[in-house]
């Protein structure tokens, strides 16, 4: 049979002219795509037509619209809107500042058996943002990251002047570092508050867990200050955690060298405006964001409410990590470690 366009296509569904085109045609051996291109179609959409119209004795156009008739019957109930369970779930996981697909995830881990527990992170967004579907009340989209460009380089035009002595270039980092094998390894980088304050939040970020720490700047950043907050909280930690730092090449790591000797770090320079080199820790600072503000004052957020925040991200399902939290899989390495070298 050579196949003709006979049937204008005449609106979203399938109309009963076109069902009759599609069993002539099928009936005559013209395969699926074919057929579409006859009625106008995407290939998937007479695809499905024959698997609904589908007898024991082949195509029939009468069974494809009655099913598609029962199909689009009334629309049916959103699952956030009728099961209260999964709603609250996922209510709880949207006020910690978790993403859809965060709490998607970690619904599978915290009920493997249980599919009524789970929901896709689309279905929560439709549930947040169009309000018809039902279940999510919008004045939870606050806790999204949304409304953001991607964030850019916050280091200003005189702090790229001149260069550190004694810089160790990331391209001289062993390859460990580079394929998360090994934990211990660190990015950090500052966050700057408002220019009138000059009080900005160091970050610091484990590569193969995603574990964050925050430094407290109240009243200043340069190369003291940073020593002296990157030191205290370096060394809270077992010293197999303290195995290497990278950093850009802003003017507050001028101390590197002190830093190094007093943590037992080695330190790496990014080149130049490659942010990009220490991926995880400018997506935390994103992140950071919704708890510090641009152009804000940072020296409101004390040490108790920056270790807060962090923890607050170190609970967070981490879609790599099988959405298990960066906290949860920090304690699993100290746990392993802490049995190979015989502590109680």
């Amino acid at each position: 049979m050579n196949p003709t366009r006979s049937t204008p296509r005449v609106g979203r569904y399938l109309c009963e002219a076109e069902r009759e085109e599609i069993l002539r045609l099928h009936s005559g051996g013209v395969n699926a795509s074919q057929i579409a291109k006859v009625l106008g179609r995407h290939r998937s959409t007479v695809t499905r037509e024959l698997a609904r119209g589908r007898t024991t004795h082949g195509y029939s156009m009468r069974a494809g619209q009655r099913r598609a008739d029962a199909a689009r019957r009334g629309p049916r109930a959103a699952r956030l809107a009728t099961n209260l369970a999964l709603r609250r779930e996922v209510q709880a996981g949207l006020a910690r500042k978790e993403s859809p697909e965060q709490v998607a995830g970690r619904l599978r881990v915290d009920f493997p058996d249980r599919p009524e527990m789970h929901v896709c992170a689309e279905t929560i967004y439709q549930s947040l943002y169009v309000q018809a579907r039902g279940g999510l009340n919008r004045e939870l989209t606050r806790h999204l990251r949304t409304g953001r460009s991607m964030r850019k380089p916050h280091r200003r035009p005189e702090e790229r002047r001149g260069r550190i002595p004694g810089m160790v270039m990331i391209s001289e980092r062993p390859p460990e570092v580079a394929d998360r094998a090994v934990p211990g390894h660190w990015e950090g980088d500052l966050i700057l508050g408002s220019t009138e304050s000059g009080s900005a939040v160091g970050t610091l970020v484990e590569r193969a867990t995603g574990f964050v720490m925050l430094l407290h700047l109240p009243e200043r950043h340069d190369a003291l200050a940073v020593q002296e907050a990157l030191v205290a909280k370096m060394t809270e930690l077992p010293e197999h955690l303290r195995r290497s730092l990278t950093w850009d090449q802003g003017k507050e790591m001028a101390n590197h060298v002190a830093i190094a000797e007093a943590t037992g770090l080695e330190i790496y320079f990014c080149d130049p405006h490659s942010p990009w080199q220490r991926g995880s820790n400018e997506n935390t600072n994103g992140l950071l964001r919704q708890y510090l503000p641009k152009g804000t004052d940072l020296s409101f957020h004390g040490p108790g409410l920056l270790d807060a925040y962090a923890a607050e991200l170190n609970a967070r399902p981490r879609k790599r990590h099988g959405f298990r939290t960066p906290a949860e899989v920090l304690d699993d390495l100290l746990l392993t470690h802490h049995k190979h070298h015989g502590v109680a």
